[in-house]
């Protein structure tokens, strides 16, 4: 099928996803002028979505600012930027309060069955939390928040939506050839129904397209999330920072008939404790032996421990056993967890849950400042596509929803205080249509299946929650040959959205295989066995990977 002749599209600003991140940026930019969003599914169908657990937010007279601070920090394992971290978690009731302002409900004490100051928030506790903090919607609080952002967003006049569109590239200054400083002019965009390239022309340009959890081949992330926004700003050459930082949430369900379940960490914060099965058969606690906050130890401490005794015993999961609170509380904390257990054969007030680790979000992405600012002008990244120094080497959990609601307001802030700054500093210039050169149709589709299973496959056999310096270079190796295939593919044959997404995936992949090779030490998600120790003289020292600009 040959690409029908490519649309020139003029907007104020551009909008690359559709979760919490780019919603919210979008929203406060339609003050300032028309907002393109693009999202390559529904708009409905982002990594947001799928969030259980809360948003990590001050409410409680008994928490503090620096007490969420100290959490973070601790969690980051030295890596976190503290001015960045302490703005965010101070600026996080404010942002909070926007959400409800435009229709999202959050569960309250009297939804729980608590008399007591029923109006007050529910606040869970999970994993690396010293306090509760963690507001929640039940256990479907990423689907409440973008539930009240897509309407309200559908209801603004200024935003159009560009559903079942993927962003091929960003266009930029030095990509088209233009001399002088490097601006952000717009994106090349694929309209998957017409298969048509379309030339989106902007403002500015905001990167919200998610996390890369289907780099690898155990995911809670959906589909979608194949690191589109880290892959164009890698292309539009925007420094990427701390790749070797991928987590593994620890408890994702173990069962044939569900797929990329995710097992809340709110679990263990209401006293879940995992637990493996002994050579007796019987169920035993193991988190003593890892950590003082046992169950409820940071991410990266629990998955590497759950990823020990697997190996050690040749179980297939391990457990979480909540079998001491009531069935009444549970159908009430997690409606949507019990529900879905249920319809599997599991009470999870009688029967222990069976979990294992898998890829889950990604802390390292786009170097950007605190209001997303990529360096260059006009450009910007925010959410989980972006690296602000907020989760330094492991992000604290519920930290994700925050800094995406925080650092997109302020995004939008300071794009709408310097629209005319940034307008004026547009090169002026004829923009090149899209070209598909000498491209033809392919009879090779097969290929992109093989490449984007054997990524997966080598990516969690060789860079996953345990690495060695042996088992990077095996993957260095393949992923070289795997990209050699695929750029000769992308451009000898015509754009699909497989081919798309195939060469962010690979991108990715070569980007977190250099960056864990670089660091040489464990620290936070980096753990190698030949470098097991943390070295203090790294400490807050980023593992920071630039494309040559002359690269082609």
């Amino acid at each position: 099928m040959a690409l029908a002749k490519s649309r020139l599209l003029h907007f104020d600003h551009l909008v690359i996803g559709s979760g919490l991140a780019g919603l919210s940026a979008a929203l406060k930019l339609a003050k300032s002028g028309s907002v393109a969003v693009v999202s390559k599914s529904d708009a409905s169908e982002c990594n947001t979505r799928y969030a259980q657990g809360g948003i990590a937010c001050v409410l409680d007279r008994l928490d503090s600012f620096e007490e969420h601070l100290i959490d973070t920090m601790d969690a980051g394992d030295h890596l976190c930027k503290k001015d960045v971290v302490e703005r965010i978690v101070r600026e996080a009731p404010a942002a909070v309060k926007d959400l409800i302002d435009i229709g999202a409900r959050f569960t309250t004490l009297g939804d729980m069955g608590i008399e007591k100051d029923s109006s007050d928030f529910h606040l869970g506790r999970e994993g690396g939390h010293t306090k509760r903090r963690v507001l929640h919607a039940g256990d479907i609080t990423g689907e409440e928040i973008h539930r009240a952002l897509l309407e309200a967003c559908r209801k603004e006049p200024r935003i159009s939506f560009f559903e079942q569109h993927i962003a091929i590239d960003l266009i930029t200054s030095w990509r088209i050839g233009w001399i002088g400083d490097n601006v952000a002019l717009g994106a090349y965009v694929l309209d998957i129904k017409s298969n048509t390239v379309k030339t989106f022309v902007s403002v500015s340009t905001v990167v919200a397209a998610g996390g890369a959890g289907k780099v690898y081949l155990y995911t809670s992330n959906p589909d979608v999330a194949c690191g589109a926004g880290i892959a164009m700003c890698y292309r539009a050459n925007v420094p990427i920072s701390n790749m070797e930082f991928f987590q593994f949430h620890p408890t994702i369900l173990y069962h044939h008939k569900a797929k990329n379940f995710l097992i809340s960490e709110a679990v263990r914060g209401e006293g879940g404790v995992l637990k493996r099965r002994d050579s007796r058969g019987e169920l035993v606690e193991f988190m003593d032996a890892y950590h003082p906050m046992k169950s409820l130890a940071p991410r990266d401490i629990v998955a590497r421990a759950i990823d020990n005794e697997l190996k050690r015993s040749g179980q297939p999961c391990a457990f979480i056993d909540i079998r001491g609170k009531s069935e009444e509380f549970l159908r009430l904390r997690f409606p949507n967890i019990f529900s879905k257990l249920l319809d599997l054969g599991i009470n999870m007030s009688k029967d222990p849950i069976p979990v294992v680790p898998a890829a889950h979000y990604c802390c390292g992405g786009a170097e950007t400042d605190i209001c997303g600012f990529t360096g260059i002008n006009g450009l910007y990244a925010v959410g989980e596509c972006a690296c602000t120094g907020l989760h330094g080497a492991n992000r604290l959990a519920s930290n994700s929803l925050l800094e995406a609601l925080v650092v997109a307001g302020l995004c939008a802030g300071e794009i709408e205080s310097n629209f005319e700054k940034l307008k004026e500093k547009r090169p002026t210039g004829r923009i090149p249509a899209w070209s598909s050169g000498k491209a033809t149709d392919s009879d090779e589709l097969v290929v992109i299946a093989h490449n984007w299973d054997e990524i997966r496959r080598f990516m969690w056999d060789y860079v996953g929650i345990v690495r060695t310096t042996k088992r990077l270079e095996r993957a260095k190796s393949r992923i070289k040959n795997i990209r050699r295939e695929i750029e000769k593919y992308y451009w000898d044959f015509l754009i699909t959205k497989d081919i798309v997404e195939l060469r962010n995936i690979s991108c990715v992949a070569e980007l977190i295989i250099d960056s864990a090779a670089e660091r040489k030490e464990s620290r936070g998600l980096h753990y190698t066995l030949d470098y097991p120790e943390r070295d203090p003289g790294m400490d807050f020292k980023d593992t920071v990977l630039k494309r040559p600009r002359n690269m082609d």
